[in-house]
């Protein structure tokens, strides 16, 4: 999960690289995989791959596997762009993450886009606002 995701587990990341295009996206899931190189695309990953995390040069990898851990973004078939009225026709998975928000070393942050619409009404009484 994105909420899990600390900043030092990211802090080696050298690009971001999306296999689509991301505008029309009001969310993506962000997890860390285990992955035998630092640069070259993921074999597989469950759901659809949106993009990954390339690594510099001075990540290293574990001393246990041999495999560097990396992000990669992606989306399930149940998710808002596949299916605009489902579970997520408002809020959004726990790893959600709008993607305009995401850089290399960065977590990225929730938006009332990712969120799936406009502030509650409690949000909007204790004048609490999301990016849009």
């Amino acid at each position: 999960m994105s909420s899990l995701i600390t900043e030092d587990e990211i802090s080696h990341e050298a690009d971001i690289v999306w296999l689509e295009d991301t505008t029309r996206l009001d969310y993506v899931r962000q997890s860390l995989v285990r992955l035998n190189g630092r640069r070259s695309k993921p074999a597989d990953h469950p759901g659809r791959m949106i993009g990954y995390a390339q690594l510099g040069p001075t990540a290293k990898a574990s001393r246990a596997s041999g495999t560097f851990r990396r992000r990669v973004f992606w989306l399930a078939l149940r998710d808002r762009d596949s299916d605009p009225d489902g579970v997520y026709a408002t809020g959004a998975p726990a790893e959600a993450i709008d993607p305009r928000t995401l850089a290399p070393r960065s977590k990225g942050s929730k938006t009332e886009r990712s969120e799936g619409g406009p502030p509650s009404t409690a949000m909007q009484e204790l004048g609490i606002t999301l990016p849009r």
